[in-house]
């Protein structure tokens, strides 16, 4: 190993937009453990689970029925 090296030369990483990011959110443990039975089934971790479901919403422009707000 170098005692030194030269990135002068370096580039930016390309790929960098579609990196993710970490956040902080809270779901209910219901939501949780469901996404942890579906990854026990088709052996992908229940975060990445949650991701895609997340990323079909939005790719077909899902929009959340809140029509019960309204019958408070």
């Amino acid at each position: 190993m170098k005692k030194e090296y030269d990135f002068s030369k370096g580039k930016k990483n390309p790929y960098i937009a579609a990196l993710k990011k970490q956040i902080t959110i809270r779901l209910d443990v219901e939501i949780i453990k469901y996404f942890q039975h579906l990854s026990e089934d088709s052996d992908i971790p229940y975060q990445t689970l949650i991701n895609l479901y997340l990323r079909d919403c939005t790719q077909k422009h899902k929009k959340l029925n809140m029509d019960w707000l309204s019958d408070r």
